[in-house]
């Protein structure tokens, strides 16, 4: 189902200059649709949170997200934040990535078809190439594992019909 699980977990590359920078990203485990693709040099717990507080107003809630045991998922705040929304974080076993699987897959595809094919000079043409590439990846690529349409057309294709 829609909004039932999301998986996020963060990454981390550098700029052409050797400046690190990281990214968060979020997947809908069901439809395999990545919600967003956060970039910038520090993505603390309170940035997590407004990230996640946007995806809330444009997708829905999520009975449930799945992440590893970062400080910024583990942290008072973030914690107290999916309290407040209802939402129930599920930590994954230290050192077991494939309990997080939709969104490691993702991070595999995201690095080896993005990250590691271009060099960014500045944060922001990172941030406008993850975003086409996010958009590509949502709108423009079937997946064998819906039924060979794209994450899109799968979300839409299982939302209720309007009367």
């Amino acid at each position: 189902m829609i909004n039932q699980r999301w998986s996020m977990d963060f990454m981390s590359d550098s700029l052409y200059s050797g400046r690190r920078y990281r990214t968060l990203n979020v997947v809908d485990d069901f439809s395999r649709e990545c919600l967003a693709i956060e970039v910038d040099f520090s993505l603390p717990s309170q940035r997590v949170t407004r990230v996640l507080d946007c995806l809330l107003w444009n997708t829905g809630k999520p009975a449930e997200i799945a992440v590893d045991n970062g400080p910024e998922f583990r942290s008072k705040h973030t914690q107290s934040w999916a309290e407040k929304h209802g939402i129930k974080l599920h930590y994954i076993e230290p050192g077991k990535p494939i309990q997080n699987a939709f969104v490691e897959s993702f991070n595999g595809k995201f690095r080896d078809e993005c990250l590691n094919d271009n060099w960014f000079v500045n944060i922001l043409e990172a941030r406008e190439t993850a975003e086409t590439w996010r958009n590509d990846y949502n709108t423009e690529r079937p997946h064998s594992s819906l039924g060979y349409k794209t994450p899109v057309e799968f979300r839409q294709a299982t939302l209720p019909k309007a009367v």
